[in-house]
Parts: C-alpha cells; structure tokens; sequence
C-alpha cells in the first residue's frame, strides 16, 4: 500500500473540501487530467505530497468509464485516493461505499455512459464534486 504513517490526516481547514473541489475541476478543464486522475492528484497535492505525482499516472486507465463506459471515473479515482491516504482497509472499504452511495444520491447511477447521457456537460463538475465529497470524508477522520 502507498500509505505513508508519517503522514498524519488533519480535521478539516475551513473550505479544504470547497478547495479541492475547485482544484479537480480545474485540472480536469485544463485537458492535462481526465477525471480519476484530477480527483487523485488533488487528494495527494493535499493528504499525501511526499508522494510523486507519477502516482496518478496509475488511474490513467479509468477516464471514461475505464474504456467500457461503466465505472465513472472520477468515482475510480476516488475509491482509489482513499485507500492511498488510510491506512485501515476496512475504513477504505467503509468510506468507499459511503462514497458510491452518495454519488449514487446526486447523480442516480455510478455508470459513466449513463451519466454522460442523462447529464450532458457534467464531468468537470462532478469531477470537482467527488474530490470534494474525499476531502470532506478524509478530513472528518484523525
């Protein structure tokens, strides 16, 4: 696991998740990232710099739904930020699910296909979305 234990997550910074959010949104609009990697690149920017950033390039394969069109992305690169910044599997596991349930809230499915269909013009902001929603969920935790 790339978790580093010196690494320490800290309660909340006022607006951290707002921060984030605009953060992956940006890089996703700049065209240098595509969904999972904005998502993944904010999380360690914030909870894990000591970290290279060509660690991103191992969501690469997860933009547009990992090429299949299912799995949205962005949700991917979540999933995957999470179990890079804790140390606990059964609290990735638990905060994994919280996140697809929330996703599954806002936007009716975790499919990207559908999502693009049914939302047109929506990944840079929902992209922005997920980084967010991880940085709200990373930080609540000490």
């Amino acid at each position: 696991m790339f978790w580093n234990k010196n690494s320490k997550v800290s309660q909340e910074e006022p607006g951290l998740s707002d921060k984030c959010q605009a953060e992956a949104e940006q890089l996703y609009r700049s065209g240098k990232y595509h969904c999972a990697e904005a998502v993944l690149e904010t999380v360690r920017r914030q909870f894990a710099p000591d970290l290279p950033e060509s660690i991103v390039g191992t969501v690469s394969g997860f933009g547009g739904g990992s090429g299949s069109g299912c799995i949205c992305g962005a949700v991917s690169g979540g999933t995957v930020a999470l179990g890079l910044v804790l140390a606990d599997k059964k609290e990735t596991t638990h905060l994994t699910k919280e996140l697809h349930t929330w996703f599954k809230e806002k936007y009716g499915v975790t499919c990207c296909k559908t999502i693009k269909q049914t939302h047109k013009g929506v990944c840079p902001v929902l992209t922005g979305e997920v980084a967010g929603k991880v940085a709200e969920m990373l930080s609540q935790k000490s």
